[in-house]
C-alpha cells in the first residue's frame, strides 16, 4: 500500500471536497481518501495504481490534481486575480446603472429606456462576458452533478443558467416587438451572482492563507544552499545535491542547512522557531543541529544525517498536514449534512417552482423565487466552519512548539480534567548524576570523584553513568561482588563500591547523612579504601527544570495530576512530594500502565497522559489524549496524539485552552452557518412577501458572500483571543 499527497484545483464548499472522497472512495485501488478543502490536499492510499492514474481519477470527478505536495505553497492572491476582480467589478457596477436607468435616472445619451433592444443588447453582451468568467463554475457544476456528487457549484450553475436563458427568451420577445418584455430581464442578476461568487472565493482564499503562516514559516526556514567542505575546498550546493555523510560548514550569521550532527567547532545557535527555546543552546562536537537554526557567533562542521524528508521539518509539517486532514466529529457531521445539503435544495427550488406555477404566480416570480433559492443555499459558510478553525488552531499551537498528530485534540482536549505524568524520562530528565557527596576521606572532591568513576567506567551497572572521568586511571583486580557492589585496585590501594553490605556490620556513624540522601530520593554509593569508608556518594535522577512551578499552575487551574511510575513507592512519593504532586501510582509494571489510565477513565475522567518512553507507548494510546516529549522514543512518538518540542509542560495548558477557545468558535460558525439558511432560504421561496420582506437573486447573492466571510472572520478571531488571553508559550 502507497501514500501520496496531492494539491487540488477547483474545490469551493464542503460538498465538493466530501464528494471527491465519496467518488475517489468507490474506486478501485482506493484504500482511503482523505480531502482537506482548507489547504486543498487530498492524502490517498492506494495500491496497484499510480499518480497519473489517480490524477485522471481526480479529473473524472471534475477536479484537477496540480501534483503531489512537496512543500506548502504561498496561496496569496496573485496579481492576475486582483487585475480580473478589479476590472470585472468595474463592468458588474456599469451594468447595474444601465439595468436600474428607469430608477436611478430618467436620461442618459442613446442608453436609455427609449432604447431598449440597445440597452438590453448591451446587457447581454455583459452576461456572455460574464458567464465566460464563471466558466470554470459552471463546468464544475454539471461535472459534479454527472457524477452524482452536486455542489455549490451545480447550485450557482442551475440558477445562473435559469435567470439567462429565461432572460434571453425575453430579449427574443422584444426583439419581436414586445416591449414589455424589457421589465422581464435579469441579466443584471447572471452577473452579479457570478461576481459576487468570485469576489467571495477570492477574499476567502486571502483569508485562508493568512491561517497557514505558522506552517509557511516552518517550512521556509531553511536556507536553499549548503556549504560543502571536500578536504580544504568548500562548494556552495542547493538543498537537494546534499547526501547523507556530506560535511557542511556553517558560519557566524547563517543557518544551519540540513539535520546533523557537530563533528567540529563550537557555537550558540536559535532554535526558537521549533522548540519555543529563546535562549541560545550551545552546540559542540557530537551535539545535534537542526536545519533552520540560526547560528550565532561560532564556526562549526556537521555531518548531514536527515535530509529531504527525513528532516524535522519534514517531519513536522508532515504532522500537521496530516492533522488538518483529520476529521473531527463535528467536522463529520458538517459534511454529512452537505452531502445531503445540495440535492435536498435542488429539489426544494424545483417544488417552489412547480407550486407558484400551479398557484398561478407568474413564470418570471416563480423562477425569481428559484433561482434566489439556489443562490442563498450555497453551502460555503457550512464548508469552511470547521475546516478553517482547524488549520488555525493547528497554527497557534505551532508556534508554541506543540504538534498535534489527531486534530480530535482540539474537540477532546476542552474536557482534559486529569493529567498523568510517567516519571523517569518525563517529569525527570532520566539522566543519574551526582546530587550530594560526603567525603570523609584527604582527597579533593574532584579527585574522589574520579576515583569512583575510573572503577565505574568497567561496571555495566546503569548507576555508572552517573560519573565522567576526568583523567584516567589503570584499574586492576576488577571484581563485581553480586548484591553488593564491584571492587579493584588504583595505585595499591584497594577501593570498594556498593550498597550498605559492604560495611560489614561497622558501627554507622553516618545516619544522619544516609537519611538525608534517603529522604530525598538518592541511592547512596559507600565509597571504601582499604575497608575503610571515606564517602557517602547520592546518586539521583534530575528533575526537569521548572517542573516545581509547572505542576502548581496545573494545580491552581484545577487540574488533578497524578504520577505513574514503576519505580518503588518512597523514592516515587519523595520526588512526587518535591514538586508538588499529591497523587502517586508507584511501582507498576509498563504492562499495567494501560490498565491504570482504562481505570481512570471508567472513573468519567477524561486523561491525558505524559510520557517518554517504550513502555508508555500503550498507556498513550489508550488515554483521551497522549503527549510524548521531542526527546522521546520513536514508539512513544508515534503512539502519542500530541508531541511537545520544548519540553514545557506548561504548554498542556495552552493546548488546553485552545481547544476550548477553538471548541467555542467551532459551535458559533456552525450555528451561524444554519442560522444563515433557516433565515435566507423562506424568504427566497417568497414566504416573507406578506410582511415586505423580499430577496433578489443579486441581494442573494451578496448575503451568500457575506455569511461565508462572516464565518471566515470569526475563525481568524481564533488567534487573536487566545493571544489576548495571554496563553503561556
Amino acid at each position: 500500500m502507497k501514500k501520496i499527497i496531492l494539491r487540488i484545483d477547483g474545490m469551493t464548499c464542503s460538498a465538493c471536497s466530501s464528494g471527491l472522497e465519496k467518488y475517489l472512495a468507490k474506486q478501485k485501488g482506493i484504500i482511503s481518501v482523505n480531502v482537506n478543502l482548507i489547504l486543498s490536499l487530498a492524502t490517498i492510499e492506494y495500491e496497484n495504481l499510480n499518480q497519473k492514474d489517480i490524477e485522471k481519477l481526480i479529473a473524472r470527478a471534475g477536479f484537477k490534481s496540480t501534483g503531489e505536495l512537496k512543500r506548502i505553497e504561498d496561496r496569496e492572491n496573485n496579481k492576475e486575480e486582483k487585475i480580473q476582480i478589479i476590472l470585472f467589478g468595474i463592468l458588474a457596477l456599469f451594468l447595474m446603472v444601465i439595468s436600474m436607468v428607469p430608477m436611478l435616472l430618467k436620461q442618459l445619451p442613446l442608453i436609455n429606456e427609449q432604447n431598449p433592444i440597445l440597452l438590453s443588447s448591451i446587457q447581454l453582451i455583459i452576461s456572455v462576458i460574464f458567464l465566460w468568467y464563471g466558466r470554470d463554475i459552471l463546468k464544475n457544476g454539471f461535472i459534479n452533478l454527472f457524477h452524482k456528487i452536486p455542489n455549490m457549484d451545480t447550485l450557482v450553475t442551475f440558477s445562473t443558467l435559469c435567470s439567462f436563458f429565461y432572460s434571453l427568451y425575453s430579449y427574443i420577445n422584444l426583439l419581436k416587438g414586445n416591449i414589455h418584455a424589457f421589465h422581464n430581464l435579469y441579466f443584471e442578476s447572471v452577473c452579479m451572482v457570478i461576481y459576487f461568487i468570485k469576489l467571495g472565493k477570492w477574499i476567502e482564499k486571502g483569508r485562508i492563507s493568512s491561517s497557514q503562516k505558522a506552517i509557511q514559516k516552518l517550512v521556509q526556514i531553511t536556507p536553499q544552499t549548503a556549504r560543502i567542505k571536500n578536504g580544504k575546498m568548500e562548494t556552495i550546493v542547493s538543498l537537494d545535491e546534499v547526501k547523507k555523510g556530506n560535511i557542511i560548514v556553517c558560519k557566524p550569521g547563517e543557518k544551519i542547512a540540513v539535520d546533523g550532527i557537530v563533528k567540529k567547532g563550537k557555537t550558540y545557535v536559535d532554535e526558537s522557531f521549533i522548540t519555543g527555546e529563546s535562549n541560545p543552546v550551545l552546540k559542540e562536537k557530537d551535539s545535534k543541529v537542526i536545519a533552520g537554526s540560526l547560528n550565532y557567533d561560532g564556526y562549526i562542521e556537521y555531518s548531514a544525517e536527515k535530509i529531504g524528508k527525513e528532516s524535522t521539518i519534514s517531519e513536522i509539517v508532515t504532522i500537521i498536514m496530516e492533522a488538518t486532514n483529520q476529521k473531527q466529529k463535528m467536522q463529520k457531521l458538517a459534511d454529512k449534512i452537505s452531502s445531503i445539503f445540495v440535492p435536498c435544495i435542488l429539489i426544494l427550488a424545483a417544488l417552489t417552482f412547480l407550486i407558484q406555477i400551479i398557484m398561478d404566480y407568474s413564470l418570471h416570480t416563480a423562477l425569481i423565487h428559484m433561482v434566489t433559492i439556489l443562490i442563498v443555499a450555497c453551502p460555503c459558510a457550512l464548508g469552511l466552519a470547521i475546516p478553517l478553525v482547524v488549520v488555525v488552531s493547528n497554527g497557534l499551537c505551532a508556534e508554541r512548539g506543540i504538534f498535534i498528530k489527531n486534530s480530535e485534540v482540539l474537540e477532546q482536549g476542552k474536557s482534559i480534567k486529569t493529567i498523568v505524568f510517567d516519571k523517569t524520562g518525563t517529569l525527570t530528565h532520566g539522566k543519574l548524576k551526582v546530587f550530594k557527596t560526603y567525603n570523609y576521606s584527604s582527597y579533593q572532591e574532584e579527585e574522589l570523584l574520579n576515583i569512583v568513576a575510573n572503577l565505574e567506567s568497567h561496571s555495566s551497572h546503569p548507576i555508572h553513568t552517573a560519573f565522567k572521568i576526568s583523567k584516567p586511571l589503570e584499574v586492576e583486580n576488577f571484581k563485581i561482588r553480586n548484591g553488593i557492589g564491584i571492587e579493584g585496585t588504583i595505585h595499591h590501594k584497594k577501593y570498594q563500591l556498593g550498597n550498605q553490605h559492604l560495611l560489614n556490620h561497622q558501627d554507622n556513624i553516618y545516619e544522619s547523612h544516609q537519611n538525608h540522601l534517603t529522604k530525598n530520593g538518592c541511592s547512596i554509593i559507600y565509597v571504601l579504601e582499604e575497608d575503610q569508608i571515606i564517602a557517602l556518594i547520592g546518586v539521583r535522577d534530575i528533575l526537569r527544570e521548572n517542573i516545581e512551578t509547572t505542576i502548581q499552575k496545573l494545580n491552581d487551574n484545577n487540574l488533578e495530576v497524578i504520577m505513574l511510575t514503576g519505580d518503588n513507592q518512597k523514592t516515587a512519593k519523595i520526588i512526587a512530594e518535591e514538586i508538588g504532586i499529591k497523587k502517586v501510582l508507584a511501582e507498576v509494571l509498563p504492562v499495567n500502565k494501560k490498565e491504570q489510565i482504562e481505570l481512570l477513565q471508567k472513573e468519567n475522567k477524561n486523561v491525558m497522559m505524559v510520557g517518554d518512553g517504550i513502555n508508555d507507548a500503550p498507556a498513550l494510546t489508550s488515554a483521551t489524549i497522549g503527549v510524548s516529549i521531542n526527546s522521546s522514543t520513536d514508539i512513544a512518538q508515534d503512539a502519542a496524539d500530541v508531541i511537545l518540542m520544548n519540553h514545557d509542560f506548561q504548554n498542556l495548558l495552552a493546548l488546553i485552552e485552545i481547544s476550548k477557545n477553538a471548541y467555542q468558535v467551532m459551535k458559533q460558525n456552525i450555528f451561524w452557518a444554519f442560522l444563515y439558511n433557516i433565515i435566507m432560504i423562506p424568504i427566497a421561496m417568497g414566504l416573507g412577501e406578506s410582511i415586505g420582506l423580499t430577496l433578489s437573486p443579486m441581494l442573494g447573492s451578496i448575503a451568500m458572500t457575506l455569511s461565508s466571510l462572516s464565518v471566515v472572520l470569526n475563525a481568524l478571531r481564533l488567534r487573536r483571543k487566545i493571544n489576548e488571553n495571554k496563553i503561556t508559550n
